[in-house]
C-alpha cells in the first residue's frame, strides 16, 4: 500500500462520505449487494482527489499544448475533420473529386509549365491537362460540376515563351548588376591600396 498521507486522508474522507450517504460497506456486505467495491460516488470523489493532488504536485505542468488555444474552437462542426487533418499533415495531393483537383491544378499550371525546359514538354503537359478536363466533364458520377476551362495550347506555349524570355532577361540584368558591383568594388580596393602606399 501507499504511505502518502494525502491519499490516506482522501480514503478516510471517502469512507466517511460513504457512511453518511448510507453506503456502509459492512451493510452492503451483509445484504450481498455491492460487495465488489466502492460506490460510483466514492470512485468519483477518489478520482477527483487524485487529480487535485497531481495538479498541486505539478504533474500536469509543461504538457504538450499547454497554454495554447484549442484547435477548431469557434468553427462549425465538421464531421470529416480527421480526413482533412490527415491530408494537411501528410501533404497528400490528387485526392478528391476531379472538379476540385482540376481547379487546383489549373491555378498551379503556369508555375508547373515554367519549370519545364522544352516546348514539346509544355505541349504534352497541356494536352494531358485538357484531356483530363474533358474526361471529367463526361463522367456522370455526381459531385460538383467541372467548371475548369481547357487551355488553348498555342496561346499557352506563346505565354510560356514570353515568361521564359522575361525570366532570362531578368537573370541577365541581375548578372550584369552583379558584375558591375564586383568591378566597382575592385576599383575601390585599387584606389584604397594606392592611397595607403
Amino acid at each position: 500500500m501507499t504511505h502518502d498521507r494525502r491519499v490516506e486522508a482522501a480514503r478516510y474522507r471517502l469512507e466517511k462520505l460513504g457512511k453518511a450517504s448510507g453506503d456502509d460497506p459492512d451493510d452492503a456486505a451483509q445484504s450481498g449487494a455491492g460487495a465488489a467495491g466502492p460506490s460510483d460516488l466514492q470512485r468519483a470523489a477518489y478520482v477527483e482527489t487524485a487529480i487535485q493532488q497531481a495538479i498541486r504536485r505539478g504533474e500536469f505542468d509543461d504538457l504538450p499544448g499547454a497554454r495554447k488555444p484549442l484547435e477548431g474552437l469557434g468553427h462549425p462542426h465538421d464531421p470529416d475533420w480527421w480526413i482533412r487533418r490527415k491530408i494537411e499533415t501528410e501533404r497528400l495531393t490528387g485526392l478528391g473529386p476531379p472538379a476540385l483537383t482540376l481547379r487546383v491544378e489549373n491555378v498551379e499550371l503556369d508555375d508547373r509549365l515554367d519549370a519545364l525546359v522544352r516546348e514539346s514538354d509544355v505541349r504534352d503537359a497541356l494536352e494531358d491537362f485538357n484531356r483530363r478536363v474533358v474526361e471529367a466533364r463526361r463522367q456522370l458520377l455526381g459531385g460538383p460540376p467541372v467548371v475548369t476551362p481547357t487551355r488553348d495550347i498555342d496561346a499557352e506555349v506563346a505565354a510560356w515563351e514570353e515568361r521564359r524570355d522575361r525570366r532570362r532577361a531578368a537573370e541577365r540584368a541581375a548578372e550584369q548588376e552583379r558584375r558591375a558591383a564586383e568591378a566597382a568594388e575592385r576599383a575601390h580596393r585599387r584606389r584604397w591600396w594606392r592611397k595607403s602606399r
